[in-house]
């Protein structure tokens, strides 16, 4: 395994983690409106996050920052044609934390419905733009040989991306389904426990789609799955995963279902990153502009310091991250510092 090999392992590590950490919390959001009836009962889903999200929204800047690093022309190609996008998911991410903050500093209704609206959608479209922006990579993306993408924001919801988008809303509402179960109890609990079986069938549904359009469609991102029927272990791991959560939400073990849903997303993301690998970005218009992991990198050099500073940070990281959930652990309570 090269350098190269272990930052894309890295990159896509992050990105995991960035989807089960904020994924549940974007769920959360996607699903405020939804179960929750009452001002009370708001305060108590947005509260089941209230000391984690931001620390969630880490990973994401993290990930960001490796894919600058270490594959800085696969950064700069993405922003070529990704810009409008990015900043739409940072417009969101903002709107999303002034609801957070917002919402119960003032007693009116109208202005807590207000922020009750815009932290729910803002959580929908991140989780859209973001399964769309992964659709489009996928499917590839008119890249040149100078690096530049070609595409205006329009061109990027075409049906495959779009699919992939809804199918992203639908895997973190879910996700979020199961944290709130585990965070909550009494009316509140007994409405989030009827949607997250519904939530898990329409994901399986939307996701089983996915998988076809990928069959018959992407053809370069079967390439490496035709080349060895080992790598569809990953995929068949993750239906299995999703499989026992719904059986542990059945059993009332909400923790060992969130657990499965993590693996289930931890293991298509990776399954996805099989399918592209080595290419960072894939060109509809010629294979041959197709950024690797070998021709978008950084020099050697680079990528040994930046190995060293991470074996070193990472695991601050995650006993940080760990000591977070373990002291927040337990039912949500409101009192007078809750939001």
């Amino acid at each position: 395994m090269t350098l190269n090999d272990i930052w894309f392992l890295l990159f896509v590590v992050l990105i995991a983690g960035y989807l089960i950490l904020d994924g549940f919390d974007l769920g959360v959001g996607i699903l405020h409106l939804l179960v929750a009836k009452n001002d009370t009962e708001r305060r108590l889903v947005l509260n089941s996050i209230g000391p984690i999200w931001d620390g969630n929204e880490v990973w994401l800047i993290v990930g960001g920052g490796v894919l600058f690093a270490a594959f800085p022309l696969a950064y700069a190609s993405l922003f070529s044609g990704f810009y409008l996008a990015m900043m739409l998911v940072l417009l969101f991410l903002i709107l999303r934390t002034v609801a957070i903050e917002f919402r119960s500093k003032r007693k009116p209704k109208g202005w807590r419905t207000l922020w009750d609206v815009v932290f729910s959608l803002s959580s929908l479209f991140i989780a859209l733009l973001l399964g769309v922006a992964f659709g489009n990579i996928i499917a590839g993306l008119p890249l040149d040989a100078l690096g530049n993408i070609h595409i205006n924001v329009f061109e990027l919801l075409t049906p495959f991306p779009l699919l992939v988008g809804i199918s992203a809303v639908a895997m973190m509402a879910m996700h979020g389904a199961i944290f709130l179960i585990m965070k909550t109890d009494g009316e509140l609990q007994q409405r989030v426990k009827g949607y997250a079986p519904r939530l898990m069938i329409i994901f399986f549904v939307l996701n089983t789609l996915v998988v076809l359009a990928i069959l018959l469609f992407q053809s370069q991102t079967m390439e490496n799955y035709n080349g060895t029927l080992l790598l569809g272990v990953f995929p068949a791991i993750a239906l299995v995963a999703l499989i026992v959560a719904w059986r542990m939400v059945r059993a009332e073990r909400y923790f060992s279902a969130f657990v499965a849903s993590s693996a289930m997303i931890a293991l298509l993301l990776f399954s996805g990153a099989i399918g592209m690998y080595p290419n960072l970005i894939i060109s509809s218009i010629d294979a041959s502009n197709n950024l690797t992991i070998n021709n978008a990198a950084s020099e050697e050099n680079t990528l040994v310091v930046m190995l060293v500073i991470t074996l070193i940070g990472l695991p601050f990281v995650l006993a940080y991250t760990a000591g977070v959930y373990y002291f927040f652990r337990g039912k949500t309570e409101l009192t007078a510092e809750s939001y």
